[in-house]
């Protein structure tokens, strides 16, 4: 029991140069911006059925559900983009296509259904929705626009509390946090719908977080080390916190890795998304953010910091 938890293995104290390998993280960040922008302009996104246009359908049968086969069906009766997806358990499933030969949505919707419970006695569609076109471009634009709100609110946030060069620099960070993810969607394929854009919005949030409390240690580290040069601050302010950071991360990181193992899993995008999101903002806090601070300069009149009576409990 002494090596329990294993919490107690992360260092209290460390003493790392952050700050000194912010050059070549600068040279990492450049390199995989550019490699996301290049995959996102050559192969494009794999847009779902949310974006893309399409139908969706819920699909269950008596016994384990017959994939291979179905999807074969699908190719055979001239669905375009057919997709497959065990979700459930062994006999349900999920089916996803963009549309069928010289039939409008909701027709080809109608023909597949046929064509599947023609083909495989038993089978049921529990549920099935269809997204048109002109849906799924206004369902981008709204993601669109609900990613950039959350962006411009952040800024405001974090401009009044603390300064402007903390606010660009989360900023900025949270844009290299973004072009990587959805980067990364594009080089892995990775379905992107609806709940992407709910992962995108919730590694913001989390990314953001990371940044305040960055920056609220920094800052309170300025109050105290007003003649101590802001390279060293900083070293000292990401030392200070690198146990929260390791424990946190780690934390979150294993709540995930339960669905990761599974690729059908209809939560992968999500969840995989959140998990990569985890590991890219907590190393923007350090590498982008700050480094835009480092280059700027902070302003360090805020007066000396108070301290803090302990509060005394009664035993």
């Amino acid at each position: 029991m002494k090596f329990w938890p294993l919490i107690r293995l992360v260092p209290r104290a460390t003493h790392f140069n952050f700050v000194g390998l912010a050059p070549f993280a600068a040279i990492l960040s450049a390199l995989l911006i550019v490699g996301s922008g290049i995959s996102i302009a050559v192969q494009g996104m794999n847009f779902g059925v949310d974006f893309a246009g399409g139908s969706v359908m819920d699909v269950s049968t008596p016994g384990p559900a017959p994939l291979a086969q179905v999807r074969a069906t699908l190719d055979q009766i001239g669905a375009h983009d057919p997709g497959v997806q065990g979700f459930g358990g062994p006999n349900t499933f999920q089916v996803r296509f963009r549309s069928v030969n010289g039939k409008d949505a909701n027709a080809g919707a109608a023909f597949v259904q046929q064509q599947l419970q023609q083909k495989f006695p038993g089978l049921k569609v529990t549920s099935q929705s269809t997204v048109g076109p002109k849906l799924s471009s206004e369902l981008l634009v709204k993601g669109l626009e609900a990613l950039g709100l959350a962006l411009l609110l952040m800024l405001g946030y974090i401009w009044f509390r603390f300064q402007l060069q903390f606010g660009l620099g989360a900023i900025l960070a949270l844009f290299h946090d973004i072009v990587l993810t959805i980067g990364l969607l594009s080089v892995a394929r990775i379905e992107v719908s609806m709940t992407s854009i709910a992962a995108l919005l919730t590694v913001i949030g989390y990314s953001m977080n990371e940044k305040v409390i960055s920056f609220d240690r920094l800052r309170e580290n300025l109050r105290k080390y007003k003649t101590t040069p802001l390279r060293e601050v900083i070293n000292l302010s990401e030392n200070e916190r690198l146990s929260r950071t390791l424990i946190t991360g780690t934390t979150a990181l294993l709540a995930l890795s339960g669905a990761l193992v599974d690729p059908g899993n209809p939560l992968f995008s999500l969840v995989f998304t959140m998990a990569f999101g985890i590991i890219i903002g907590t190393y923007s806090s350090i590498y982008v953010a700050l480094p835009v601070i480092l280059l700027w300069g902070a302003k360090r009149d805020d007066g000396d910091a108070t301290p803090i009576a302990p509060v005394r409990t009664r035993p």
